[in-house]
């Protein structure tokens, strides 16, 4: 069937486990034939024929609620309760349609309507079963499942959409600085090589009318102009570099975001004074990144810090959580971690007892003469500026 583009499942970027959630709630329709067959007192000319119609219609509006236009998933749930008070009365089984619809009345995005929507299909469903002569505690227990089993739903699906809303949110983070980085960039760019181009234009047009009257100041006037171009091209380089950069402090950023929007506590700070080279701190972030990503995922934790300290010749930076512990060396991305550590020259320890949390501690190896040259890189920038 067909995906809406505002369906349940285009909401949620079509996530896997709620595309077999869909299928596996249509199994129990089985029960609808296998349920009157093994009752000795169902006659099949009573309860067949509404059956075998009412099957089809179900599973189109169960389908409908997930690839569907989101709007109308109310009605496509609502549709299926009415459907099962109609043929409750020929086969005890088709109950299941009420309880099915209950399940999906939880994807509405309010609690409070979710919880309406129960009590509506309740009342009619109670009366009833009075009328029917139900056992009172067998449907007690049919409603205890579907609130159970909906408040279920309603948990997964708010997460799925916390989650949803989070990745877009990082997304946005990260291109509002980029955006930021370029403009910046762009600023820096014109205030640089405006004044610099004009400059070489007229010492230019100046050497080319002095070539023939005074050839040893055209000289000068070129050699001036080719000291003032070399110039330019190392503050353009300088300037350029930023927006290579990977950042650290940009990582840390993202993960309070990440971490905080899922109700876990973070704590972590960088010096505004720390120095890096480019390629070593672009390695850091993506470190950084795949630790919290692994904490986020996989930790169960409700606290996490960052902690980095440079030394004379190393760095070195920890990531703790208080979660589930049991990281292994070789899953949930260490491995990863563990070579793009190796490639700086340095190491990993992990220290992830079981349900104690986990501790990664990495050291590097920090290149002097490359911290000097970009410390005086920085300097040189903003004192040009």
């Amino acid at each position: 069937m067909k995906l809406h583009p505002d369906s349940l499942l285009s909401r949620l970027g079509s996530p896997n486990y709620l595309r077999w959630e869909a299928v596996a709630n249509l199994v129990w329709v089985v029960a609808l034939l296998v349920g009157p067959l093994v009752d000795r007192n169902a006659v099949w000319t009573t309860w067949l024929l509404p059956t075998l119609l009412s099957a089809p219609v179900y599973m189109y509006l169960h389908m409908k609620v997930y690839t569907g236009p989101y709007r109308r998933l109310t009605w496509y749930a609502a549709g299926m309760a009415l459907l099962g008070l109609l043929v409750w009365p020929f086969n005890g089984v088709a109950l299941g349609y009420v309880v099915s619809a209950c399940m999906c009345l939880a994807y509405q995005s309010s609690a409070r309507r979710w919880l309406l929507s129960i009590v509506l299909v309740t009342i009619p469903t109670a009366l009833l079963s009075q009328h029917l002569h139900v056992s009172p505690w067998l449907m007690l227990m049919v409603a205890f499942v579907a609130i159970f089993s909906g408040f279920g739903h309603f948990l997964r699906l708010n997460n799925h959409r916390r989650d949803a809303q989070l990745r877009l949110s990082q997304e946005e983070v990260r291109r509002l600085a980029t955006l930021a980085e370029r403009e910046r960039i762009g600023r820096d760019l014109h205030d640089l090589l405006g004044h610099t181009l004009s400059l070489v234009t007229l010492k230019s047009e100046l050497a080319r009318k002095l070539a023939l009257v005074d050839p040893p100041r055209a000289q000068r006037e070129m050699e001036e102009v080719e000291r003032v171009a070399r110039h330019a091209l190392g503050e353009v380089r300088a300037a350029v570099t930023g927006m290579r950069r990977s950042d650290l402090a940009a990582e840390l950023v993202s993960a309070r975001l990440m971490l905080e929007a899922s109700g876990l506590g973070f704590s972590g700070e960088l010096s505004p004074d720390l120095h890096l080279p480019p390629q070593f701190e672009a390695s850091l972030a993506l470190v950084l990144r795949e630790a919290i990503t692994n904490i986020h995922r996989h930790a169960r934790a409700s606290t996490a810090s960052v902690a980095i300290s440079l030394d004379k010749d190393s760095i070195q930076m920890q990531i703790s959580d208080n979660g589930c512990g049991g990281l292994t060396a070789h899953g949930n991305g260490v491995s990863g971690m563990r070579e793009r550590i190796r490639a700086l020259g340095g190491s990993l320890q992990i220290d992830s007892p079981p349900r104690k949390g986990t501790v990664l501690r990495m050291q590097a190896p920090l290149p002097v003469t490359d911290v000097c040259s970009e410390t005086c890189l920085d300097t040189g920038s903003r004192s040009a500026a």
